[in-house]
This record gives structure tokens, sequence and C-alpha cells, in this order.
């Protein structure tokens, strides 16, 4: 059989399965840190395998999540800045888990490019593998696609799947009555929600990523990248210690939607907006789009990235028990009769 006469490889036609092949290998490491009981395999496999009884589970219930991390890509791409955005990806989806009452157990990305750059994927994976480590939950796969024509000037995407596990009766919310606490739970930052806003508003300011922050120290690139708080170790923490009815993560939609999820019909919350202090870049980007503090609450965390519903007679106990982890909690409010959530106070 004679040869074409232009001989095209699939490198030629913009897929380098070579620069793939050192990626995998270059990813084993970061990977390999994450294994905890109940992994089988690393990486390599056409699928991975994981033993929920190794894990310590006798009946188990799984749940699985998934998220990506929205526009704040885009920030991660022009600054070049792609160190911790693998953080947001897995806090998107483990804090999800842990608000049903799961452990998560497994983690796995999809990355996908237009030319792909080994460093940058390195550096992106390994963060990924660094909040599977500080959630407990293995990195066991993922899937990494060179695409040209579908991603241009360095674009790249993110999705992350995550897989937990719960024993049977365990989940959450359950037992939510009028007179629980409300335990919020400081975030980092804006987290991952609301970034097309964001990025709005820094446009409007007439701000570029490399420019001093006005609402804090470094460029605003990098504050804006802060990575998404990972809850899961505190939570669970919690949750075994008993008395928790419910949580919440507050993400899209803020306090304002989130928070209903996770009451039975009939039930609400009142919050005391004077009950935190505001984060400053909340309120620099309050002050300098002119966004009233309804849609601040509905569309940012506001500086709460999640919310513990506890027993009454628990809840003192509890909130030491989460400062005892790490977290800074505030009570906010109360479960109360009535659907929707209630404000008292101001935050702006």
């Amino acid at each position: 059989m004679s040869q074409g006469k232009n001989g095209l490889t699939y490198a030629e036609a913009g897929v380098d399965i070579d620069a793939g092949n050192a990626l995998v290998e270059r990813i084993k490491p970061a990977a390999k840190r994450t294994a905890r009981a109940g992994t089988m395999a690393g990486l390599g496999g056409f699928g991975a395998l994981f033993d929920l009884k190794a894990a310590g589970y006798s009946d188990p219930i799984l749940v699985a999540a998934t998220d990506g991390v929205g526009t704040k890509l885009r920030i991660a791409i022009d600054t070049g800045n792609v160190a911790t955005i693998g953080i947001d990806l897995v806090a998107m989806c483990v804090n999800d888990l842990v608000c049903q009452g799961a452990e998560p157990l497994l983690f796995l990305d999809y990355f996908a490019t237009g030319k792909l750059e080994v460093a940058q994927a390195a550096a992106i994976i390994e963060g990924i593998a660094d909040g599977c480590a500080a959630s407990g939950c293995a990195l066991v796969g993922g899937e990494t696609a060179e695409m040209p024509g579908m991603y241009h000037g360095g674009d790249f995407d993110l999705a992350g799947f995550a897989v937990g596990a719960m024993e049977r009766g365990a989940d959450l919310p359950a037992g939510v009555v009028e007179g629980d606490v409300l335990l919020g739970l400081a975030s980092s930052g804006v987290h991952s929600n609301g970034y097309s806003l964001v990025r709005k508003v820094v446009e409007l300011a007439g701000l570029g990523w490399a420019d001093p922050a006005p609402f804090g120290a470094g460029t605003v690139g990098a504050a804006l990248l802060t990575p998404t708080r990972l809850y899961v170790k505190s939570a669970l923490a919690a949750i075994r210690a008993g008395g928790v009815h419910g949580l919440a993560h507050i993400t899209g939609g803020g306090l304002t939607e989130n928070l209903p999820r996770v009451f039975p019909e009939g039930l609400g919350a009142a919050i005391d907006l004077s009950s935190w202090t505001l984060p400053p870049v909340f309120r620099w980007l309050a002050e300098t789009a002119g966004i009233a503090e309804p849609e601040l609450l509905k569309t940012f965390n506001a500086g709460i990235g999640m919310v513990v519903v506890a027993e009454a007679a628990r809840a003192e106990a509890l909130a030491a028990l989460l400062a005892d982890a790490g977290e800074t909690v505030t009570r906010l409010g109360t479960v109360t009769a009535g659907e929707g959530v209630r404000y008292t106070g101001r935050l702006l």
C-alpha cells in the first residue's frame, strides 16, 4: 500500500499523544499522595476501582457530585496563575457532597485545551491533588483532552466529579425543626461563584489583574484567585459529634437561595446580617458597582461559605468543635416557621 502524498500525523493535526503520556507520568506522584483506604489502583487503567469495605463501610449509600469553577478560569488563564484553580474544582464538588452527609472518597477531573502544555496542565492537576489530599479524597483518574480548533489562545476548561459514601440512614438534611441554630462558617473570599459579575466590576473600575488590589494585599488577579475553602474535614467532625441536622454550601444563589434547600416545607430562616462583618472584597464590589444588598446576598457568599443547621441544645458545643477545627464560626440566626430567608440588620 503506497503512502499518501501528505503523510499527515495526528501531531501535525494538533494532537500530541506523547505530551499526553508525559503528563500522565508527571502527575502520577501527585495522584499517589492522595491515596486513602479503599483505593485499589493508580492512574493508567480504563477505569478506577474502589473498595468500599476497605474504606470502612458496611451498608453504604453512594453520593455523586459534579461541578466546575465558572469564569474564575478566565482570571487563571489571563494571569497564568493556575496553581490553585484545581483546589477550587475539588472544593465545589466535595463541599456539596458533605452537605448530603457523605464522606468524599474519590475524585476524577476533566481537563480540555486547544494545545496541551505539560507544565501548565501538571500545575493544574497538582492543585487538584492538593484539594483532594486536604479533603481525604483519592484522585483516581481523569481525562486530558487536546482539542485544536475548540479552544484558542491558551484557553482551557475544567470539570470535576466526586463520589462519596455514607452509611444507610445517615443522609442529610434530617430532623430540621423550628428553633434549630444556624452556624455560619466563614468563606475565604469570593470562592467560585459570581465571577462574571466580578470581572464586570473590575472592568468598570478600570483595573487590570496586575494592579494592586483595592480591597486587600497583592494584585487584583491574585486576590480574586484565592481558592475556595474546603469544609469537608470540619463538617464531617461536626456530623460525627452529633446534633447536625443539615448543611448548606453557599454557592450561586447565596444565602437567599441555598439555605431553603435544607429546610422541609413550611420552614425558613431568620438571619441577622449584623452578626458578621462583610469582607472587604464584597464591600468593594458592592460600592464600586452600586450592587444592592439583596443582589449581593443572592449572587455571592458574602463571607459565609457554609451553614450548619444545629440542634439548639448542641449549637454551642458544635460551634466550639468547628472553631477548634479551624473554622471562623458565626451564630447567624435560627430556623423559623414560614418559608424563605428573612433578614434583619444590615451588611452594607
